[in-house]
């Protein structure tokens, strides 16, 4: 019986670390926000932080559709400039994150490959990507600004086309 206030003791440490850990100071993950992280005068961020706890959608590089599967192999019609790629490949990312339950309004982060256009000079078109992309971020309809990379390269895997885009996005 002389054990009996040793266990009354163990029995109220037991209690007190229980309802400490439950009353602890703990962050609540699930009201933080994203927060995005402006640049002036930009149609694109500084950055992006995501909460932890926070699930993410990651699209490898999508590139654009056929805008006329009548036209040859190798005819700059079949698939259209950087301009019509660009928002081809944008429509595909909307279905992609539509089939998962998120939007274009979901997405945080974007890495953008240009390949050089025969009727730019040989040069990346960025123009033309940025136009296209100011249609879809950045404006009344959605004004969700991303963190993103635009990178021109030599080519990419199909010498017809001249845009892959990979995006991130978090589910709300």
């Amino acid at each position: 019986m002389k054990s009996r206030p040793y266990l009354y003791l163990l029995m109220l440490s037991l209690v007190l670390v229980f309802s400490c850990q439950e009353n602890g100071d703990k962050p609540n993950h699930e009201e933080e926000t994203i927060t995005r992280f402006e640049r002036d005068g930009s149609s694109i961020l500084k950055g992006v932080k995501v909460p932890d706890g926070k699930s993410m959608y990651f699209a490898s590089g999508i590139v654009a559709t056929e805008k006329d599967a009548n036209k040859p192999v190798g005819d700059r019609g079949r698939f259209g400039d950087t301009y019509d790629q660009s928002v081809s490949a944008l429509k595909r990312i909307q279905s992609y994150l539509g089939e998962q339950g998120l939007s274009l309004k979901d997405v945080i982060a974007m890495k953008v490959y240009v390949a050089p256009d025969p009727e730019n000079d040989n040069k990346p078109d960025f123009q033309a990507w940025f136009k296209a992309y100011g249609e879809y971020f950045g404006n009344q309809e959605n004004p969700n600004k991303v963190a993103r990379s635009t990178i021109g390269v030599y080519t990419l895997v199909d010498p017809n086309k001249f845009i892959e885009i990979e995006v991130r996005a978090v589910y709300p």
